[in-house]
């Protein structure tokens, strides 16, 4: 007998097969990984399931087969947010790399701050962590869901309302540490900035 589970899901990339779309799970705190097949749709769902892009929150019910496969059975796009992970950034913009350097003078493995345009308004989170060689891959594994990028949206949500943003994380050729960029506006004037600078996808 096929089951079937409902939930609110942010959609990911294909970190693992371009046949599978991964989903992170939003109804409770462990922000499970889920990967779910994209082919062998029909009709008005398989146009609803190409549009899927990640960083979109959406409300899903999953077909689970046999093997343990899940395959979608509705999708509804309850947030168009937008998630981009670039790896071997080269010309790191300045308020990454001093962040980074403040948490390297305290002898921290993070740091933070809030970024803020010409006119001193808040317009975006900014956070780095450091890498972790021969130990961890920060990067894979927020790229993957295994660490949860939710918990810092959600920060921000709470200080900001709910809302559509632009996430970037990136993570310089160095490879001393990644960078977790939420922009509060989307498609905003510093979205489209750092979209364009590191050739981010305009989906």
């Amino acid at each position: 007998m096929e089951l079937t589970t409902r939930g609110r899901y942010r959609v990911f990339g294909r970190p693992r097969d371009p046949d599978e779309l991964l989903l992170v799970e939003l109804d409770d705190d462990s922000f499970d990984p889920t990967y779910v097949r994209v082919d062998g749709y029909e009709g008005d769902l398989a146009a609803d399931v190409s549009a899927l892009r990640p960083g979109y929150v959406v409300e899903a019910t999953l077909a689970w087969d046999d093997d343990g496969t899940p395959a979608f059975e509705a999708v509804t796009v309850e947030r168009r947010s937008r998630l981009e992970f670039v790896d071997g950034v080269t010309g790191l913009f300045e308020a990454a790399r001093e962040t980074w350097n403040e948490a390297v003078a305290a002898g921290e493995g993070m740091n933070s701050r809030v970024t803020r345009d010409t006119d001193g308004r808040p317009n975006g989170a900014l956070y780095v962590f450091a890498e972790q060689p021969g130990a961890r891959d920060l990067f894979d594994e927020f790229n993957s869901g295994v660490l949860p990028l939710e918990p810092l949206l959600e920060r921000v949500n709470d200080e900001r309302g709910d809302g559509p943003r632009e996430v970037f994380v990136m993570r310089p050729a160095d490879g001393q540490f990644v960078v977790v960029y939420i922009v509060f506006e989307k498609e905003g004037m510093l979205a489209n900035t750092v979209r364009d600078t590191y050739d981010c996808s305009r989906q």
